[in-house]
């Protein structure tokens, strides 16, 4: 009986056993198919994903190219308007996305760019790529720079008639700083390839490694390891017919989806792969889930259902938050957009105006050298002109910094010079200046000096030069042809023996001002509106820049104006008397503890290693120290430096010249990579700067970098034989310590 027992209860457990097991295998089946779909379904949300991510780095680069394009219309307009095309080129200066504008005139095969080199379509080999806004792209190329970059023609028309072709050049670079910070938290890779050659152009920041980056299609197959003939067919049919493409492919062991998205209807790609891992992971995630809970329990199902409506869930919330993620997106590109148009007119105003300070001096310099070419077999002649030159030529480097610097010179930063000067020369240099401007017009030009009882002076002289340029040039220019112009220094009564009293007055009879205009002449890039002064040329900024240095100066500056009758510009200023003796220069720098006599003014013997990208740079270099008795080593790069400096022997170079903007490797790195060197000279050695990047930031950038000194471009021969001088002298004391 209880045997029976026994075999009842035990066969009721194994049927209980056998039930539970064939409602644990009959879950497990529908978990395990519920599981797949929830996989199938998510890899199809992680693959839509990844479409959307694409779309995303599309739809930037075509915004971003719609945007170039449209302001690249913009300026072909602003050009045709312009009566020289050549000097808009000219005056234009690079940003951070076009490099380089070039003009070809209709008709012409050869124009000009904005760096100064003849320019002709056939040179650049412009290969039509595709279009932007209806203009032609060309196909990828590597730049002076050696940065990938593209052009875009544009023509410039004006009232119907075709005057000629714009050609702007962008950097793939400038788009890195817009895109999207990687894939799939960079375990995705991402190329920008051009269809129309096959090179890759660009890797986005955050798109996998950057040190597993291609040059071209070919090498992107060697190393993913696609060797399949019919699968490279494929790829490129889809390339030559500019066809989007996504197709699964193994990439160094790893289960991968490859993707080829065309931009701009195949103008460039976007080339690249996502480990199916990656896609997957969310997927992964939650059938590890379900097997869990299956293995604690039958309430797995309904848990793995609660799962996949949370999921689900989560995926919509996910798929809204992206989408108000790209309409903000969209937002602030159209917002960049509008204030980008806004700069773009800031600085169309600035380049359309600048030209009233630079032809000023430049008009001296043109005028002394053609006589100078006429008068050659002269050398009273040659040696006035020349002179007279190389002081219109620093009064245009001065004037330059300042319009550059504007902000600078309005916020107080500018530093003023204390140094003797001669009001002779001082007058003699504006009257070089001014005397052909006035001569050109016919005008009569009168320098007149009452009362003024020091010749020698201390001060500015370079700002002093530059608030009378900036009166007179304005004279000149809204004065008739065949009228007056008068400069007067005038003494009057000494506060001190040790200040001179000084008021300059510039005075002519031609167009004059209206009261309404006279309230804000010294504003920032206002002028007269009339239908006279309109024909003349002007930034704005001369009167504004005039009043400020003279203020800075502490002076005071007036005008008084008549319509039709002319202008009267009155400065009073206090200058510091000197005490001039013969020979008290040389003197004074014994006193001051540098270098007496003409053995320490000189690069006698010395040897110089220099880096100089630019031929007539290292040219004119080459000849500056051989003609001071120094030698010279040129370099091309950073990296050439670098391998010069490692082959010498120690002390075989005195000092290194170093530019900073070059090819391969820049000076900043070439310094640092120099200092870091394991030889006792290298961190010795002075390292001057020798550049065209002439602010302050440069300054301190090059000092941070472990030069010793900066040097603007172009170099003053003096300055650099004392500073070459004083270090050289100071590490050979510390060498003798």
């Amino acid at each position: 009986m209880r045997e029976n027992s026994d075999k009842k209860g035990t066969d009721k457990r194994f049927s209980l056993f056998v039930s539970i097991l064939v409602i644990f295998c009959i879950f497990g089946c529908v978990v395990f198919f519920v599981s797949r779909r929830i996989s199938r379904e998510m890899s199809t949300a992680a693959i839509q994903n990844l479409n959307e991510k694409l779309d995303l780095v599309k739809c930037t680069i075509e915004s971003i190219w719609k945007n170039g394009a449209e302001f690249q219309k913009l300026m072909a307009q602003e050009l045709a308007e312009r009566e020289d095309l050549e000097e808009y080129i000219r005056s234009y200066q690079r940003n951070q996305s076009m490099v380089k504008i070039s003009l070809i005139r209709a008709g012409e095969t050869k124009g000009i760019s904005s760096t100064g080199e003849s320019f002709s379509e056939k040179g650049m080999a412009f290969t039509p790529s595709g279009m932007i806004q209806d203009m032609e792209v060309s196909r990828s190329y590597i730049n002076y720079m050696g940065t990938w970059a593209y052009t875009i023609k544009c023509p410039v028309e004006r009232d119907g008639e075709k005057l000629g072709w714009l050609y702007v050049e962008y950097t793939y670079d400038s788009l890195d700083q817009s895109l999207p910070d990687g894939f799939y938290n960079k375990q995705a890779m991402l190329y920008i390839m051009d269809v129309k050659t096959e090179r890759f152009v660009l890797k986005p920041k955050g798109m996998g490694e950057r040190n597993a980056g291609h040059l071209n299609l070919e090498d992107f197959y060697r190393a993913n390891d696609i060797y399949e003939e019919d699968l490279r067919g494929q790829i490129n049919s889809c390339v030559q017919n500019r066809k989007d493409m996504m197709f699964y492919h193994e990439i160094r062991g790893r289960n991968s989806l490859n993707f080829i998205w065309m931009v701009n209807d195949g103008t460039v790609c976007l080339i690249g792969y996502v480990p199916t891992e990656a896609i997957q992971q969310e997927a992964k995630t939650v059938t590890y889930n379900i097997i869990v809970v299956v293995a604690v329990m039958m309430s797995a199902f309904i848990l793995c259902c609660i799962l996949y409506y949370m999921n689900q869930r989560q995926h919509r919330r996910i798929m809204r938050e992206r989408e108000a993620e790209r309409e903000e997106h969209n937002k602030q590109l159209k917002e960049a957009l509008h204030a980008a148009q806004l700069a773009s007119n800031a600085k169309t105003m600035f380049l359309s105006n600048m030209s009233h300070d630079i032809r000023t001096p430049m008009n001296a310099v043109i005028g002394f050298t053609t006589l100078l070419s006429r008068e050659a077999e002269n050398p009273d002649k040659v040696r006035e002109y020349t002179k007279k030159i190389m002081a219109s030529g620093q009064h245009l480097l001065s004037l330059i910094n300042d319009i550059l610097e504007v902000s600078k010179i309005e916020s107080g930063k500018v530093v003023l010079s204390e140094e003797e000067f001669a009001m002779d020369d001082l007058i003699a240099s504006i009257d070089a200046i001014i005397r052909p401007m006035a001569g050109a017009k016919e005008q009569e030009f009168h320098v007149e000096i009452k009362d003024i009882r020091h010749e020698y002076l201390l001060g500015d002289e370079t700002r002093i030069n530059q608030v009378l340029i900036n009166l007179l040039s304005n004279a000149v220019k809204y004065t008739q042809e065949g009228g007056s112009i008068w400069l007067r220094f005038i003494g009057l009564k000494q506060h001190s023996s040790q200040f001179e009293r000084i008021r300059i007055e510039v005075e002519d009879n031609g167009y004059g001002m209206t009261e309404e205009y006279l309230k804000t002449i010294f504003d920032v890039f206002t002028r007269a509106e009339n239908s006279t002064t309109n024909k003349v040329q002007g930034t704005g900024l001369g009167m504004a820049i005039t009043k400020n240095l003279v203020e800075l100066m502490g002076g005071t500056i007036e005008v008084f104006s008549e319509v039709d009758k002319g202008s009267l510009f009155r400065v009073d200023m206090e200058l510091s008397i000197s005490e001039h003796e013969s020979g008290s220069q040389a003197e004074g720098s014994g006193s001051d503890g540098d270098p007496e006599g003409e053995e320490y003014n000189s690069l006698q013997g010395l040897n110089f290693l220099a880096a100089e990208d630019n031929e007539i740079n290292a040219e004119i270099l080459s000849e500056i120290l051989s003609m001071e008795g120094a030698g010279c080593v040129i370099a091309e790069n950073g990296r050439m430096v670098l391998d010069r400096f490692e082959e010498s022997e120690e002390g075989e170079f005195d000092a290194i010249l170093m530019d900073v903007q070059m090819p391969v490797m820049n000076g900043y790195e070439a310094t640092k990579a120099i200092r870091a060197l394991a030889r006792q000279d290298a961190a010795k050695i002075p390292i001057f700067a020798m550049t065209a990047n002439a602010f302050a930031e440069d300054e301190k950038e090059a000092l941070n970098a472990g030069m010793n000194f900066h040097l603007a471009k172009p170099v003053d021969v003096e300055l650099l034989k004392k500073v070459v001088y004083q270090y050289i002298r100071k590490a050979q004391e510390r060498h003798e310590e």
